[in-house]
């Protein structure tokens, strides 16, 4: 069973001081992570918080989504493992999609 949580539609203004506060009310919290961007270091609206068992991740569930945190209904849910995914490919380039093909209609001489 999974201890890992995702929590979604957070508040900008949401730190996660407050998001752990709130999820001790389930049980122990061992980490609590809040996603930030990383040009700007603003809170992306989502967090991912780890219980300590799967009782207490499931008990966060049921006591906390749909919860109001600084006047939003939280998103919790237990965590997707993340997917292995392909490598992002580099550069523009491009692949000519969308584009005619040459004058076809001219002769040559």
């Amino acid at each position: 069973m999974e201890t890992r949580l995702y929590v979604g539609n957070l508040s900008y203004n949401s730190t996660e001081g407050d998001i752990e506060e709130l999820f001790k009310q389930a049980g122990t919290v061992v980490k609590c992570e809040l996603m930030l961007d990383k040009f700007t270091s603003r809170s992306r609206g989502f967090a991912f918080v780890e219980m300590g068992s799967p009782d207490e991740a499931n008990k966060a569930v049921d006591m906390l989504n749909e919860q109001d945190l600084d006047g939003r209904n939280l998103r919790v849910n237990i965590a997707k493992p993340r997917e292995e995914r392909p490598p992002r490919r580099e550069g523009g380039g491009g692949d000519n999609r969308g584009r005619g093909g040459g004058g076809g209609n001219r002769e040559r001489y």
